[in-house]
């Protein structure tokens, strides 16, 4: 069992910045892969970026050159740094061990003047 727990989210005006983390409450090492997807309503939950244990990484084409995901395995935690907002960005942000059933509850990020 492991809970995932995302922070970070917020209300930032258009071209500005987030950084979403993801605290694990136990070794992501464990975990090859970690993920953040986001939701809008009505909407299916899309990928946004995954990173692998060695640190290779894969982004949603909507986000690259804006977002970059990391990982700090002695931190257990998962970060995605957003910059370059766009209001079509505002979504629910999950965090994901992916390959597994754990989801974190998700964190609102709204984009908007």
């Amino acid at each position: 069992q492991v809970q995932l727990v995302e922070s970070g989210g917020g209300l930032v005006q258009p071209g500005g910045s987030l950084r979403l983390s993801c605290a694990a409450s136990r070794n992501i090492f464990d975990f090859n892969f970690m993920g953040w997807y986001r939701r809008t309503p009505g909407e299916e939950r899309e990928l946004v970026a995954t990173i692998a244990g060695g640190g290779i990484t894969n982004y949603a084409d909507s986000v690259k050159g804006r977002f970059t995901i990391s990982r700090d395995n002695a931190k257990n935690t998962v970060y995605l740094q957003m910059n370059s907002l766009k209001p079509e960005d505002t979504a629910v942000y999950y965090c994901h061990a992916v390959y597994s059933a754990y989801w974190g509850k998700g964190t609102l990020v709204t984009v908007s003047s």
